[in-house]
C-alpha cells in the first residue's frame, strides 16, 4: 500500500479530505451553473458575457485579499477543526441564498434587478467562507500527518479539489439549474456532517491577540514571509500560476460560445478536462519526487504549460467547426477534426500546471514552524488573490478595449515565463539551503 492510498484509510486525514472535496464541489457547482446560465440564457453579447464571467471571478477572490490575514491568525490561534465546522455550518445558509437566486433566475423573476445581484452576493459570501477554510486545509496537514506524508497529503488535497471541480463542472453543465439549486443545499449539509469527524488540531504555539485591522494585519503577514526566501519565492510562483488559471477559467465560457461556436456543455467539458489534468499532475509529481518536497521539476513543468497554452491558442484561432443547428453539442464538437488536438492541449496545460504547483504548497507548510503554518498559507492566499484579481481586472480592461477573447489566451503563455523564472530561482535557493544544512 502506497503512502497516498494509506492516507485515504486514516481518520486523521479522510474526514478533512472529504470536507475539502465537498466544499470545492459545492463552490464549483454553484459558480459554474450560475455563470453558464447567465452566459447562455440571459446575455447575448460576447463583451457582456466576458465581463460577467470576470466580475464573478473577482467577487469570489476579493475576500481572500481582504480577510486572509484574519483567517490565518484565527487558524493558528484556535482549534482548526472547530473553525472548519463553524465555516461549514455557515455554508448551509449561504447556499440557501444561492439556491433562491438560481430559482428566481430560472423562473425569469426580476433577473437583472434582483436575481443576478443575489447570485453574485451569494458568490461573494461563498468566497468569504472559502477564505476562512483556505489557510487550514494545508496547514492542518503537518499536525495530523508524518513528515514524509505531507507531500502525499498535499497532493491528495489538491487532486481531490480538482476531482470535486470536475464533478461539479459536469453536473453544472448537464443538469437543469433548478436541480442545482437543491443540490448545493444538500451538499452543504453533508459537508458539515463530514467536518464533524475531523480530529482536533489545537494551536501549537503561544496564543497571541488577533489583529482585526485588515490592512495592518495583511501587510504584517506578508512582510513576515518575505524574510524566508524559499517561502516567498514559492508564494510568488504559486500566485502567477493561479493568475494563469484565473485568466483561462474566465475565458472558457465566452471562448467556447463565440470562438468555437459550442454549447455550454462544451464549455463545461473544457473545465472538466482542465480539472482531470490538474488532478493527474498533482498525484503524479509525488511519484517523481518520491515524497520529498522540492521545486526540482517546477521550471520545466511551467515551461511545458506555456507551450501547451500556445498550442491551445493556435488551434482555437484556426478553428473551423461546422454545425447544422446553431451551437455545437458535445457530440458534434468531439468529431470536429481539430477537437482532439484542442483537448490534448488543454489536458497538457492542466497536468503540467498540477506538477508545478503542488510541491510549492508543500513548501509553505514544511519550511516554516508549525505554529506559523496557517498564517503562511494565509499570506500566500492574499498574494495569490491579488494576482488573480489583477488578472481578472486585466481581462475586463482588455475586453473593454476591444481585444478578442482568443487573443487574451496568449497572456497565460507570457505569464508562464515569469513563473518558470520564479521556479528556477526557488530551486536554486533550495539547493543553497540544503548545502548549508
Amino acid at each position: 500500500m502506497t503512502t497516498t492510498t494509506r492516507l485515504l484509510s486514516r481518520k486523521r486525514f479522510l474526514p478533512l479530505f472529504c470536507t475539502q472535496l465537498l466544499n470545492a464541489f459545492n463552490d464549483n457547482l454553484y459558480k459554474t451553473a450560475m455563470v453558464l446560465f447567465v452566459v447562455y440564457s440571459v446575455y447575448n453579447s460576447e463583451d457582456r458575457e466576458a465581463m460577467f464571467s470576470a466580475v464573478a471571478s473577482a467577487l469570489f477572490i476579493i475576500p481572500f485579499v481582504l480577510l486572509s490575514a484574519i483567517a490565518g491568525q484565527l487558524a493558528d490561534m484556535r482549534d482548526k477543526a472547530r473553525i472548519i465546522r463553524i465555516v461549514k455550518l455557515c455554508e448551509i445558509g449561504i447556499m440557501v441564498l444561492g439556491a433562491f437566486g438560481l430559482f428566481l433566475a430560472w423562473r425569469g423573476i426580476a433577473v437583472d434587478a434582483f436575481a443576478i445581484p443575489l447570485l453574485l452576493f451569494a458568490l461573494l459570501l461563498a468566497g468569504i467562507q472559502s477564505t476562512f477554510l483556505g489557510p487550514i486545509k494545508y496547514a492542518i496537514l503537518p499536525q495530523h500527518l508524518r513528515k514524509r506524508e505531507v507531500l502525499a497529503g498535499t497532493g491528495l488535497v489538491e487532486a481531490g479539489t480538482y476531482i470535486a471541480i470536475l464533478a461539479g463542472t459536469i453536473l453544472a453543465g448537464v443538469i437543469p439549474v433548478e436541480y442545482v439549486a437543491g443540490g448545493i443545499m444538500v451538499t452543504a449539509v453533508v459537508g458539515y456532517l463530514a467536518s464533524r469527524q475531523i480530529p482536533p488540531a489545537l494551536p501549537m504555539g503561544e496564543i497571541e491577540p488577533i489583529d482585526w485591522n485588515v490592512l495592518r494585519s495583511s501587510i504584517r503577514l506578508i512582510a513576515g514571509t518575505m524574510h524566508d526566501r524559499q517561502v516567498w519565492y514559492a508564494i510568488l510562483a504559486i500566485s502567477f500560476f493561479w493568475t494563469i488559471g484565473a485568466v483561462l477559467f474566465i475565458q472558457f465560457p465566452p471562448l467556447a460560445k463565440n470562438v468555437l461556436m459550442a454549447s455550454k456543455e462544451v464549455a463545461s467539458l473544457f473545465l472538466v478536462v482542465f480539472s482531470i489534468g490538474v488532478a493527474i499532475g498533482s498525484v503524479g509529481i509525488n511519484t517523481l519526487l518520491r515524497n520529498v518536497v522540492s521545486a526540482r521539476h517546477a521550471p520545466v513543468s511551467v515551461i511545458a504549460m506555456g507551450i501547451f497554452v500556445i498550442g491551445f491558442y493556435l488551434i482555437a484561432r484556426g478553428w473551423s467547426g461546422e454545425t447544422t443547428s446553431g451551437l455545437l453539442s458535445i457530440g458534434e464538437f468531439v468529431v470536429q477534426p481539430m477537437a482532439p488536438l484542442l483537448l490534448i492541449s488543454l489536458l497538457g496545460i492542466a497536468i503540467s500546471g498540477g506538477m508545478f504547483v503542488v510541491p510549492l504548497y508543500a513548501f509553505l507548510t514544511t519550511r516554516v514552524a508549525p505554529e506559523y503554518a496557517s498564517r503562511t498559507i494565509a499570506a500566500n492566499n492574499i498574494v495569490n488573490s491579488l494576482a488573480m484579481v489583477g488578472g481578472a481586472l486585466l481581462v475586463i480592461a482588455l475586453t473593454a478595449l476591444g481585444m478578442a477573447v482568443i487573443e487574451q489566451v496568449l497572456l497565460s503563455a507570457a505569464m508562464c515565463l515569469i513563473s518558470a523564472w520564479l521556479g528556477r530561482r526557488l530551486y536554486r535557493i533550495e539547493c543553497a539551503a540544503d548545502a548549508v544544512a
